[in-house]
């Protein structure tokens, strides 16, 4: 009776730790090929921005843009943050001054 008890529980603890390991491999299966895919999307990314850079500057200067808007964006929300435009009115570049309180 007993015997039989513990027989058919360590059966079930073992099947439970089977799946549980089909569950480890499959995972690590899925991850690997999310690696796979995401090194194939950033080598052509770099295959197509290595082609923009040989068309000419154009792509520089959208990156350069981007990073002032983000960059903008992030400063527009902050609230001790003040900008103070340059003396003169023909691409002066001003400052920008981080007001903290003490």
């Amino acid at each position: 009776g007993k015997e039989f008890a513990t027989a058919i529980e360590r059966k079930q603890v073992a099947q439970q730790e089977a799946e549980r390991q089909k569950f480890v491999v499959a995972k690590a299966e899925q991850e690997r090929k999310a690696n796979v895919i995401r090194a194939e999307g950033e080598a052509e990314a770099a295959k197509m921005i290595s082609s923009a850079l040989k068309q000419g500057p154009a792509l520089v200067e959208l990156r350069r843009l981007e990073a002032a808007r983000d960059i903008t964006t992030t400063l527009a929300k902050s609230k001790n943050v003040v900008f103070i435009p340059s003396g003169s009115s023909h691409g002066g570049t001003g400052m920008l001054l981080n007001l903290k309180e003490a």
